[in-house]
């Protein structure tokens, strides 16, 4: 499946309680010698009372706590497979409801915002969020400077800057992603305001590298344009997969994110590819 691009082995293991080591799901996740994918799905009996609980790998096998295309992909099975009209898909990060949009596509709801500096986390007390001191390249002339940070289930780092293209996001992503500042890593973003309703995004995505598209790093660069005051609270983000309609919720603060969830293809993983639960 994939949401704007951003693609997923989805693997259905409720009947099932199969291990999948790190090495497998890189293994898998290679375009070159594997299925490929930005990240690799598990389904699995829910935990909470949900309709299921969603396991998310990314490409390099690390667990992580949040995915929103992945998210609207799961909660799109589930909407068909139940006949509901609204899901929840549990993750290590959230409860997220899902539900289908009058035009089809899914609307979920990615809950509130973590704005200060322990919650994303960060490795030093910042108090204010919206812009911290972190640079990269001259002091006198940096390439990027002062990103927003932001918590949606993952930590966020956004870069507003004039022109998203200027940046080459592929050599300067992975220098950010593992700054001593972002104890957990973090997925970085450069961000670009065309009007106060439509923002330009590129994202080097913690773990996997550059996509096509990031639905947590969408909700992020809404609700940091929103506090700098640089965009209203409804957003259109157009990622290089597409766009994505965001809206931070004044009554809640809860962030709604709405897209298409594609399926691609199906198939049967070789038993050889994983090995029983120890």
């Amino acid at each position: 499946m994939n949401g704007l691009g951003n693609d997923f082995v989805v693997v259905d293991v409720r009947a099932h309680d199969p291990h999948f080591s790190a090495e497998t799901v890189r293994a898998i996740a290679d375009r070159k010698t594997g299925i490929g994918c930005d990240q690799f799905i598990l389904i699995e009996r829910p935990r909470n009372g949900g309709d299921c609980f969603m396991g998310i790998r990314n490409a390099d096998g690390g667990e992580v706590e949040a995915c929103g295309n992945a998210a609207r992909c799961i909660a799109s099975l589930m909407l068909d497979e139940t006949g509901k009209t609204e899901v929840i898909v549990e993750t290590l990060g959230a409860m997220t409801r899902g539900s289908r949009a009058p035009d089809g596509n899914v609307t979920v709801d990615m809950g509130t915002p973590r704005l200060e500096w322990h919650e994303i986390p960060l490795a030093e007390e910042i108090r204010d969020t919206r812009g911290i001191e972190l640079q990269i390249g001259p002091i006198d002339n940096p390439i990027l400077h002062t990103p927003a940070v932001v918590n949606v289930g993952n930590p966020h780092a956004i870069f507003f800057i004039e022109d998203v293209n200027s940046v080459d996001l592929s050599r300067v992503g992975p220098l950010l992603e593992n700054h001593p500042m972002f104890p957990e890593r973090a997925n970085i973003s450069l961000a670009q305001v065309i009007s106060r309703d439509h923002i330009l995004l590129k994202v080097w995505e913690r773990g996997a590298g550059l996509t096509r598209a990031c639905g947590t790093a969408a909700c992020a660069a809404a609700v940091a344009g929103a506090r700098k005051r640089l965009t209203n609270r409804a957003v259109t983000v157009t990622l290089p997969g597409g766009d994505l309609h965001l809206h931070w919720r004044e009554e809640d603060d809860h962030i709604l994110m709405t897209g298409p969830a594609t399926f691609d293809d199906d198939g049967t993983l070789d038993p050889a590819f994983f090995g029983p639960r120890s």
